[in-house]
């Protein structure tokens, strides 16, 4: 008996849906609640809600889901930054913009590959100090890259990209905080 593709889709998807527990809408308030009174606690609480509003349907999200989730948004825009940088720097005619975006590279590269990485899994062992403090150093690099623009003609192509990383890192920091605090 040759069996209807159609059928079998169909099939597993009433199987499926059947095993997703259904729940009120009124269930994702408390998430809604926690996210909006852990981004009061941040220096930018616009941002914070913008940023973990994909995340509010979830169930059982806490401080530290949110914390987590943070950090992994740090993370991606500073890789999208670092790439964008080295991207740049092949395409840039003036060597002043070159090595100022040289220079900015060196800033992102441990931080793409080392600092952010090491405190999210700090932060999933409750190791709160040390995914503080490398977070908060990566809002630090990103300024230093800023900075790296003054002293030249070029003007730096990077201030946006930079002020989010430096942003997003300030709202990981002030979750933190939430989290160390109990």
């Amino acid at each position: 008996m040759k069996k209807n593709p159609i059928f079998l889709l169909l099939l597993q998807i009433i199987i499926l849906s059947s095993l997703i527990p259904i729940t009120k809408c009124d269930d994702n308030d408390d998430d809604e609640d926690l996210i909006t009174k852990i981004c009061k606690e941040t220096p930018f609480e616009s941002l914070c809600l913008s940023t973990l509003q994909p995340i509010s349907n979830l169930p059982n999200t806490d401080t530290k889901v949110l914390a987590n989730f943070m950090a992994t948004t740090v993370l991606k825009n500073a890789t999208d930054t670092l790439n964008y940088i080295e991207g740049l720097i092949k395409e840039t005619p003036d060597p002043q913009q070159e090595r100022a975006l040289a220079v900015c590279a060196e800033l992102y590269i441990p931080v793409v590959k080392y600092e952010l990485p090491q405190a999210i899994e700090a932060l999933s062992r409750g190791q709160f100090g040390f995914a503080k403090y490398n977070i908060a150093d990566v809002g630090k690099q990103a300024d230093t890259c800023e900075k790296g623009f003054s002293g030249s003609s070029a003007k730096s192509p990077l201030t946006d990209r930079n002020k989010l990383v430096r942003n997003l890192s300030d709202i990981v920091v002030a979750i933190i905080n939430v989290l160390a605090k109990g």
